[in-house]
This record gives C-alpha cells, sequence and structure tokens, in this order.
C-alpha cells in the first residue's frame, strides 16, 4: 500500500538507449547547382505570372462589377445590425461625447486666449 503524499519511484525502462550519430558536413563549392535552382524557380514564376497577365486582360470589366457587387451583398448580409433601442443609445452617446469635447476644446482656447494677452499684453 503506498502512503499519500509520497511519489513511487519511476520504473526504468528496458529499452536500450539509441546512440547519437553526428553528421559531419564539409563545405564544397556547389555554385552550380544553386544556380540551376535558381534558374528554374525563376522560369516558373515567369510562366505564372504570363498566365496571370492573360487571364486578367481577357476578364471581362462587367463581370468584375457584378463580382465586386455580389461580394458588397454578402458582406453586408454578415453584418449585425443593431436593433432601434441600440442605435438611439449609442447616437446619445455620440452626442454626449460631441458636447463634451466642444467644451473642452471651447475652455482650451479662451485659456490660451487669456494667457497670450497677458504676455502680449
Amino acid at each position: 500500500m503506498v502512503a499519500k503524499g509520497k511519489k513511487t519511484p519511476a520504473k526504468k525502462s528496458k529499452a536500450p538507449k539509441a546512440e547519437t550519430t553526428v553528421t559531419r558536413i564539409s563545405a564544397t563549392d556547389n555554385t552550380e547547382v544553386v544556380e540551376e535552382k535558381k534558374t528554374k524557380k525563376t522560369e516558373v514564376k515567369a510562366t505564372s505570372a504570363k498566365k496571370s497577365e492573360e487571364k486578367a486582360k481577357r476578364r471581362n470589366p462587367l463581370k468584375a462589377t457584378g463580382d465586386y457587387f455580389k461580394g458588397a451583398w454578402y458582406e453586408l448580409r454578415q453584418v449585425r445590425w443593431p436593433n432601434r433601442k441600440a442605435t438611439w443609445s449609442m447616437t446619445a452617446a455620440l452626442l454626449v461625447f460631441t458636447a463634451f469635447f466642444v467644451v473642452v476644446i471651447l475652455l482650451l482656447d479662451a485659456l490660451f486666449k487669456y494667457v497670450f494677452q497677458l504676455i502680449l499684453g
């Protein structure tokens, strides 16, 4: 029986330990291989760019405009519109904040005007 709070010793696994192998890499001059890989990548990019340019040139502007409006309509349907009560409360908050900042700016303007009259006075 194991007493509470005491840990039992961990069982040792009987699997043999795998030895670590180190692979040493020596530097060689393989710039030709690197240059071949770069030219292949640039060729692939150039051909894909040409294909996309051809598709863009052939695209119908009326279809593009229609796709734009379809996407806009889809996004508008996903909007969660507020109800009337929430709309009025947000409108009231906007008016209160606007009035508050109008008063703050008017007070700062009056303060600066007073300070400049004292300085230039």
